[in-house]
């Protein structure tokens, strides 16, 4: 009887829960991997939350090992985030020679604000663009946009290393 009450149980929860949340769409599932990239706080840091009250010093900071400063990284997101959000919406991409080297952009101090709103405002455009595409817009792009989503976390975790490496990272800002 013990272990029927405990299929019954876990059955009711599991339906309880599963008709709770709506099904998954391509269009949900691509926001959310964009979206916790962005902004929204998940089981891994977004750049928004990685890059929040950094002083332009703090940023421009690079080690002697060639490594790129968290300036650059960002500089680095907002290039190809853009690229990719212009070709998604069908527009002329910037100017890009083919060597990557180039999208890791130093950093003037005084340019630091404009680089943090740069890629939040970059990011909420993708985002609009994505929730306005049709279904058949998102199948020819989901390898693309999930790319971005990688990309973006990838670059993040970047960005929270070297905090952590230069001692200006909040640990209660990360994952709980």
């Amino acid at each position: 009887m013990k272990k029927l009450l405990a299929v019954i149980f876990i059955f009711v929860t599991a339906s309880s829960f599963s008709q709770s949340k709506p099904a998954a769409t391509l269009k949900s599932i691509l926001l959310e991997q964009l979206k916790t990239t962005h902004n929204v706080e998940d089981w891994f840091v977004p750049v928004n939350i990685a890059i929040d009250g950094l002083t332009p010093e703090q940023a421009s900071w690079k080690d002697s090992s060639g490594n790129h400063s968290i300036a650059q990284l960002v500089n680095h997101l907002i290039f190809w985030d853009s690229e990719q959000l212009a070709k998604f919406k069908g527009e002329k991409p910037a100017p890009y020679s083919g060597d990557n080297t180039e999208t890791f952009t130093g950093l003037d101090k005084y340019a630091w604000d404009a680089s943090v709103k740069r890629i939040d405002s970059v990011l909420t455009a993708f985002e609009k663009a994505i929730e306005a595409a049709d279904d058949a817009k998102l199948k020819t792009w989901y390898s693309a946009i999930a790319h971005v989503g990688t990309h973006n976390a990838y670059h993040t975790g970047q960005i929270i290393y070297i905090r952590k490496m230069r001692g200006n990272w909040n640990p209660d800002k990360g994952v709980k």
